[in-house]
């Protein structure tokens, strides 16, 4: 297939072309801002995908800029779906990337796909948003609403949690400053993220909304003392009342139910292994 990916050249798009590269499909980085319509269409024109998979948006949650997350994450979102239902007559699958932080505070322990949606920033109102703008496009296209918990990996940027803890300890740093300690989070591997999305594309569920997730919950502390117990020396936490977010999920684990029935039982690696493969090959 010819597969046209948004945000090719960033972290989660590194490893989605890999697994596809390997699959034998072609994969193709879109290279248009989504806010220019104009070239975003022209573009859509001449590599006429097959399928896509769209990455690109703002995931930073602390981004400084509150309107940036729904002119990218919304807008730009609106533009490719417009753009792509008229100039793109063989399209077979398209992923839209969400995100499970639309759950917000919620009080269930593990989360489903029918858990009502309680967004507690503007990061997850405008992915929130977003799908419920693209659902208005059901009728024209054949696309489908992934929503991944936290994954993590070599390449990401350390402004995110687990790459800035690694980093601290790879360059064997004395202190790191954390907010709270006790959130849970998944921590999931962007390598088993990249074959998820690749099987889910193929599959292509369409109309459906799927967490991407392997209910697999770990506290920051736990992480902490995982990474002390790899490299063999402890580390001075000093929490920052800065880094504590008002709006802060206490916890985002989810269920893989919904998930299994489309692709089957997934093997994802440990957290144990990503610390491992993250702390043993630091990233420059």
């Amino acid at each position: 297939m010819r597969i046209l990916v948004t945000g090719l050249a960033g972290f989660t798009g590194y490893y989605i072309k890999q697994v596809l590269e390997a699959r034998a499909d072609t994969v193709i980085g879109l290279k248009s801002d989504l806010t220019n319509i104009s070239l975003l269409a022209d573009e859509i024109k001449l590599v006429n995908p097959d399928a896509v998979i769209h990455l690109a948006g703002i995931s930073f949650i602390a981004h400084n800029t509150a309107v940036d997350f729904y002119t990218v994450n919304l807008l730009g979102t609106y533009n490719l779906l417009h753009c792509l239902s008229i100039y793109a007559p063989n399209i077979k699958s398209i992923l839209l990337a969400s995100s499970a932080n639309i759950y917000g505070n919620s009080t269930e322990g593990v989360l489903t796909e029918i858990t009502p949606p309680n967004p507690a920033n503007d990061y997850a109102i405008s992915k929130w948003a977003m799908e419920k703008m693209a659902l208005l496009w059901l009728n024209r296209l054949p696309l489908f609403i992934v929503r991944p918990f936290n994954y993590t990996g070599i390449r990401q940027n350390e402004q995110f949690l687990l790459p800035k803890i690694v980093a601290h300890f790879v360059r064997k740093q004395k202190t790191i400053e954390l907010g709270n300690l006790d959130i849970t989070r998944e921590f999931n591997d962007v390598r088993t993220i990249a074959e998820i999305y690749a099987d889910l594309l193929n599959r292509a569920p369409i109309g459906e909304t799927i967490n991407i997730c392997t209910g697999e919950g770990h506290s920051i502390r736990e992480i902490i003392s995982l990474c002390e117990e790899i490299v063999g020396y402890s580390i001075q936490v000093k929490t920052s009342q800065n880094l504590i977010r008002s709006s802060e999920i206490q916890s985002l684990i989810g269920d893989p139910t919904k998930l299994k029935s489309f692709i089957g039982n997934i093997s994802p690696k440990t957290i144990t292994d990503t610390l491992q493969w993250m702390l043993n090959h630091p990233q420059t």
